[in-house]
């Protein structure tokens, strides 16, 4: 285990949609589908803008309930090396390595002990909330003066699942297994077809995600994440195999971990399978684990910039979301 070496990563705005998503795109035109490709991968279509309007007004209604206002009045914090300190979180973030050459991985575990589970934010790209909205992670961060940040869910790319982020239901479209922070600070799996975005809302869910599969239940891994497969349409690569991963797990009540696994670059990372990845959280004493979307999505930021190597390019992937703690 060393300490990483993060890189400064420009500000830049993305040209396109991620690049599996033009594969798709491409194939969509050569059978005559045009309109319906540009449609559903390329062309923004904002449904919330100055989302983050709404969450401030998420936030005072939680302060009034007594909650927390933790992220509202804590001091801005120091960072020392990879360590950052406020009123409201400490933040470890440290570089794994093992194996060599076609075996090499590098894997990366930012360790979150947080004063509320209202510390653990979302931001969406743009500030919009919609499908096909992108901005690099690190513009995204930037914007809401993030101190880290992981991606997200890339809700954006898809139509279903429920949608809660900062307290506030964008989307109630159950279709899979999510993930859900618990105003107790609490991260559990949850079956999004056996509830509302309402229901999560009133039993004080500050947050979900949709993508999986959940890696670890009651400390252990699931069975059976090797055959899972999430959006298998066109413009999608499986999500089994060696891949870069983002992933995030819960130790204990707001003491959460999150994992990026760097993966497809030969001689620096292979990446992990999805037993592998859960493996890194159960050696971490997760309770809870679930996977997020990874490929070249995968990215970890701290203090300006960019943790890991996505790809093995140090280039970041627009992408619709990411999860944060402000200064």
């Amino acid at each position: 285990m060393t300490s990483s070496t993060p890189q400064p990563t420009p500000a830049r705005t993305p040209r396109v949609s991620r690049r599996g998503l033009i594969g798709g795109v491409t194939l969509a035109l050569a059978g005559g589908g045009t309109a319906w490709a540009l449609d559903r991968f390329v062309i923004e279509h904002a449904q919330v803008t100055d989302a983050s309007s709404l969450w401030a007004d998420t936030t005072r209604t939680s302060s009034d309930a007594g909650t927390s206002t933790a992220a509202q009045t804590a001091d801005a914090g120091t960072v020392d090396g990879q360590t950052y300190r406020s009123d409201n979180a400490t933040i470890t973030v440290e570089r794994h390595s093992t194996g060599s050459g076609d075996d090499a991985l590098v894997w990366f575990v930012a360790d979150l002990q947080l004063a509320s589970a209202t510390v653990l934010r979302t931001a969406l790209a743009k500030d919009t909330y919609g499908e096909n909205i992108l901005q690099y992670p690190s513009d995204i961060a930037a914007a809401n003066d993030a101190i880290w940040a992981i991606n997200g869910d890339y809700y954006g790319f898809r139509s279903t699942g429920i949608v809660i982020r900062n307290g506030v239901a964008f989307r109630d479209k159950g279709a899979r297994q999510g993930l859900a922070l618990h105003s107790d600070g609490s991260l559990r799996l949850c079956d999004e077809t056996a509830t509302t975005a309402d229901q999560l809302v009133a039993d004080g869910v500050w947050q979900t995600w949709s993508f999986g599969p959940g890696l670890v239940s009651d400390g252990a891994i699931v069975a059976g994440i090797d055959q899972v497969e999430v959006d298998t349409n066109p413009g999608n690569h499986s999500i089994q195999g060696s891949q870069p991963r983002t992933g995030l797990g819960m130790i204990a009540p707001n003491h959460l971990v999150a994992v990026v696994a760097d993966g497809r670059a030969d001689g620096y990372s292979r990446g992990v399978t999805m037993s592998e990845f859960a493996q890194l959280f159960v050696d971490l004493g997760a309770q809870v684990a679930y996977n997020l979307d990874g490929g070249g999505s995968s990215t970890m930021l701290f203090d300006d910039q960019l943790v890991n190597n996505p790809l093995g390019r140090n280039k970041e992937r627009g992408t619709s979301d990411i999860i944060h703690v402000e200064r």
